[in-house]
């Protein structure tokens, strides 16, 4: 766009009340523009990764502190993300917001068969079950194998550690996690006073996956599971301070594990 366009851009949007996605697109493309914001402008996919890691966690304390209010302004954060990784590619002639959302939707279709289609599906089980196959299907991906390779190496662990297994149980593959954690657990008490660190790291690694696993068969987030023990113990080490400040304690008399 030229500077008058931009002008013309910029008198539209502060004139408005109300905005939509397209008018955030615009906004986006005057900051972004040689008239727009130094630090915008600049700004790369790579430049802004940590910041896309960031709002989307913001939007999961949105939803944990069960906040509407909060949750409006972090989607709104995190659609920002969206739009201006879009414009950065728009301006290298790539793709546009449009092609991602069509993408989308197409995708959405395609992965719906029991709505769009004349599939059935009665339970949430089958639906999950038609959706890998398909998504195996169009990824033209001919073993399980490249199903567990195609999850992102920057996943939380935890949640990594479930996905996989997850994919191996749908592959056919049933593993007793519970046995694992235990015979992981043993392994961990006769290496404590090891100084092998490097067996010490492979029993720990496999201790977790397996209660990663095991929480996943119980239908339980592993995420969330941890997450909440780390509030439980932040909330215990609060009290054991005050009892250390209030009765002359000292933290090697309170357990509050």
């Amino acid at each position: 766009m030229n500077q008058q366009e931009i002008l013309n851009l910029k008198k539209e949007l502060t004139q408005k009340q109300t905005f939509n996605v397209d008018d955030l697109c615009k906004l986006v493309t005057v900051l972004r523009s040689d008239w727009g914001c130094p630090w915008d402008k600049v700004q790369t996919h790579k430049s802004l990764r940590s910041d896309l890691i960031e709002e989307t966690y913001e939007v999961v304390e949105a939803i944990n502190c069960d906040s509407p209010e909060m949750m409006r302004e972090e989607l709104g954060d995190l659609l920002l993300q969206v739009v201006f990784h879009t414009n950065i590619e728009e301006d290298n002639n790539n793709f546009t917001l449009e092609d991602v959302t069509t993408e989308l939707c197409q995708k959405l279709i395609v992965r719906h068969p029991h709505v769009f289609g004349e599939v059935t599906a009665d339970t949430t089980e089958q639906v999950l079950k038609n959706w890998d196959a398909i998504k195996k299907e169009t990824k033209h991906q001919t073993t399980y194998t490249e199903t567990l390779k195609s999850v992102p190496d920057v996943f939380p662990s935890l949640m990594r550690a479930s996905k996989l297994g997850k994919r191996a149980f749908r592959a056919g593959m049933k593993l007793d996690y519970a046995k694992q954690a235990q015979k992981s657990g043993e392994q961990l008490t006769q290496l404590e006073k090891s100084d092998d660190k490097q067996k010490q790291t492979a029993v720990i690694g496999k201790l977790l996956f397996s209660l990663a696993n095991m929480a996943r068969e119980l239908d339980i987030d592993p995420e969330q599971a941890l997450y909440d023990a780390d509030r439980e113990f932040t909330d215990n080490f609060e009290k054991a301070e005050q009892e250390v400040i209030n009765n002359g304690k000292s933290f090697e008399e309170i357990d509050i594990l």
